[in-house]
């Protein structure tokens, strides 16, 4: 199976025509970008959140074209350190104009079925997904995949969790 980079995936989350939907299904994420910052907030020390202007300006590019970017984030209770620390980031993906839920965990219905073997993922405009892969800490690539079927699966998926999750605003870890 072939994977393609962070930056390649980000290029088709850009030339998304309508709607960019992401899955996040981890309760920790070792994202090398982040390490510092993360470290400096475990500690309560400043953090410098220059680390996420690429992505916030993107999504501002995005959504001042009419694009949607969304995403539901199912966290385990209690939260681990990261997702405290995701919590506490979140606004300003907000601010740039992305649409995150949370939904705790041990609210999904047992009815819902996630493919991929619970890897999160990207749905750009309903026909085209990125699942991303992890080797033990760090996503390694993201496997693109085209099917109509597992399309559909994954649209029918996040309408589900969608309609569940709770809008960050209201969201109280």
């Amino acid at each position: 199976m072939e994977l393609i980079s962070g930056v390649e995936r980000n290029r088709l989350i850009e030339a998304c025509k309508h709607d960019s939907f992401h899955l996040e299904l981890r309760d920790d994420y070792s994202v090398p970008d982040e390490d510092g910052p993360f470290e400096s907030w475990l500690r309560d020390e400043p953090v410098d959140y220059a680390f996420m202007e690429p992505w916030t300006q993107m999504v501002k590019r995005l959504t001042a074209a009419g694009k949607a970017v969304r995403r539901v984030r199912i966290v385990s209770h209690p939260h681990t350190p990261y997702i405290r620390w995701e919590h506490r980031t979140t606004p300003r993906n907000v601010e740039a104009g992305e649409e995150i839920r949370w939904l705790p965990r041990h609210t999904v219905p047992n009815d819902l079925v996630f493919p991929f073997d619970g890897k999160d993922w990207w749905l750009m405009d309903d026909r085209l997904l990125a699942v991303g892969h992890t080797d033990a800490d760090r996503v390694t690539g993201h496997e693109v995949v085209e099917d109509p079927k597992v399309i559909a699966e994954a649209v029918a998926l996040r309408d589900s969790l969608w309609s569940l999750a709770i809008p960050h605003c209201e969201y109280r870890p």
